[in-house]
């Protein structure tokens, strides 16, 4: 005979509004499945922890994102940006749709050439471009967006090298809100170093000033930065048309930054009210350009380099209750298979926690911690969950930015990661095993 499970009571406090039916939170995933597959069966078939991408939700953002900014602007591109998550069956299925790829190392750049990306489709962008990641770029005829003064000189030396005139982006950092602005990257605009490295491009024999690159930020929920940049930017074009009537831009590269359905810590707003819509961020953007003045009077082709606003909503991650416990605070706590070494943006983001299947009992706030034997492992203080024991499943929503590109193999393996579309569920990555992780490893002989 099972016995049924006991757990000591304890006497919970439930702030007001829990109790009215109208505005109690939802602490359970709507029917248990993820694209109509049920979340059980996918953890049963594929191992737990697990991270669950929709194909579908990854094809609707991205021809999202093109509509938005195509309505606007006819010659507006996407080029998704690897770095946010660089599996190559994410990145096939955006290429799909028409999406560029943005790398920002020669790691990316081999992907996007395996996939079978054209190169005149590929932006090299970054602060470091080793020598010979360079040569392949030029070579290939990508386009390169320079960071520094000492990329400017590298590339010339190809082109002079080569007998050939390269043609580059100039990568402009500029003030855009109240924000400290991103000034690591690229020329400052205020100061004159972006005007004083477009002359210097536009000077040389082995240079050609192809276009002009900016980014933002990161997660900007104020559009207006992207309309400050615009005109900014504008403004710029502008001035070097005056000085060059033999200049034609190519093209106007506003980066990326959008924010997606997830809400930073310390936001008490829900994300509804504080993410802007595309369509709001290609109006402000695409609403600072047009009255533009470009050199020759052409109108460059706009490329936006999204990422977040494009793979985070497509992906989740499964997880099961390994124990539960009370604290010395009184707080439950619950310890779950799915630590912060493959969810680290749990640091930034307040991230959504479903319980699976409906559990009976009232809903409490319980600390969410990993399998990690570190104290910093804490997933999430105060979730709102019903009562859940070990093997329980847990889904965490939207965590399909930089948490695959940025985990680690710390104390644990990296898990599986499966692709729900038209043709089912498909393992895209599996999940790495202890002989994985010491691959690359050697052993000297003396041991």
């Amino acid at each position: 005979m099972k016995r049924a499970r006991y757990e000591k009571p304890v006497v919970i406090r439930h702030q007001i509004g829990l109790l009215n039916a109208h505005a109690r939170p939802r602490p359970t995933l709507p029917g248990g499945c993820i694209d109509g597959v049920p979340a059980e069966r996918l953890a049963a078939d594929h191992g737990s922890p697990l991270f669950v991408v929709s194909e579908g939700t990854l094809r609707r953002r991205v021809r999202e994102m093109q509509r938005a900014f195509s309505l606007r602007y006819p010659r507006a591109t996407v080029a998704y940006s690897y770095k946010t998550n660089y599996l190559s069956a994410i990145c096939a299925v955006l290429h799909q749709e028409g999406a560029w790829a943005e790398v920002v190392s020669g790691f990316e750049y081999e992907i996007a050439e395996s996939l079978g990306v054209p190169p005149e489709r590929i932006v090299f962008n970054g602060p470091m471009k080793r020598p010979h990641e360079l040569l392949k770029a030029v070579a290939a005829g990508s386009r390169i967006n320079v960071d520094s003064f000492e990329e400017i000189a590298a590339i010339e030396a190809i082109g002079a090298d080569r007998g050939l005139r390269v043609p580059v982006g100039l990568r402009v950092n500029m003030v855009t809100s109240d924000d400290r602005p991103w000034d690591r990257f690229g020329f400052n605009l205020e100061n004159g170093d972006a005007l004083e490295a477009a002359r210097r491009i536009a000077s040389s024999p082995s240079l050609r000033l192809r276009g002009v690159h900016t980014h933002c930020g990161t997660y900007i929920t104020d559009v207006g930065a992207y309309r400050t940049a615009a005109e900014k930017i504008a403004d710029f074009c502008a001035t070097l048309a005056d000085e060059h009537d033999d200049l034609v831009l190519e093209d106007l590269d506003f980066g990326g930054g959008y924010a997606s359905r997830n809400r930073l810590h310390g936001q008490w707003l829900p994300v509804e009210h504080v993410v802007p819509t595309l369509d709001a961020y290609a109006e402000a953007l695409c609403g600072g350009l047009r009255k533009a003045r470009f050199p020759t009077g052409a109108m460059p082709r706009l490329i936006i380099e999204p990422g977040r606003a494009l793979v985070d909503e497509a992906v989740h991650l499964l997880t099961r209750v390994v124990s539960h416990k009370r604290l010395a605070d009184g707080h439950k706590g619950l310890v779950l298979d799915a630590g912060v070494n493959i969810l680290p943006t749990t640091w930034w983001y307040r991230h959504e926690f479903l319980a699976v299947s409906d559990a009976e009992g009232m809903t409490e706030e319980v600390n969410l911690y990993g399998p990690m034997c570190m104290n910093i492992d804490c997933l999430q203080t105060g979730a709102t969950l019903p009562p859940l024991h070990a093997g329980d499943l847990v889904v965490c929503k939207n965590v399909g930015a930089y948490n695959i590109s940025q985990s680690m193999q710390f104390i644990q393996p990296r898990p599986a990661v499966v692709m729900i579309g038209e043709h089912g569920v498909e393992v895209i990555r599996r999940a790495e095993s202890g002989r994985d992780i010491r691959a690359l490893e050697q052993l000297p002989p003396r041991f």
